[in-house]
């Protein structure tokens, strides 16, 4: 009787080659990183007052609006609500129709608050409407 012995096996080319994969994810990087850069932010440009610069008293001209870290809105003495702050300004501008309405906000406040009053400030006919950080 003949034994058989095993025959060799073939190699197993089977090896998944990945320089093409790769080159595809390098050039979808590059494709990435240069859209990226065309892309522009929308938003706007807030002209801060220099460092130096007192914010207005409350003996000058200007309609002072203050929002407070913890999100309570002053006009003056009063403390008012955020759906008031047009009204107010109107009120106030009726007294002084030229003078400009200054927002002071604390660091530590909302900007969703600050960006309302600005707008009420807008909608209540103010021209000239400036922004300060509150101490």
């Amino acid at each position: 009787m003949k034994i058989l012995t095993q025959l060799p096996q073939e190699e197993d080319d089977s090896a998944i080659d990945l320089t093409p994969m790769l080159d595809v994810v390098f050039i979808m990087l590059i494709f990435f990183i240069v859209t990226a850069s065309f892309l522009k932010e929308s938003g706007f440009e807030v002209n801060k007052p220099a460092v130096q610069q007192q914010p207005p008293t409350e003996e000058s001209q200007s309609i002072v609006v203050k929002i407070m870290a913890d999100g309570q809105i002053f006009i003056g003495p009063r403390r008012v609500d955020v759906r008031s702050v047009r009204p107010n300004i109107e009120r106030l501008r009726a007294e002084k129709p030229d003078a400009p309405v200054v927002v002071q906000a604390h660091a530590d406040a909302r900007n969703e608050l600050l960006i309302k009053a600005m707008d009420s400030a807008r909608l209540a006919g103010a021209i000239d409407v400036s922004i300060a950080e509150l101490n």
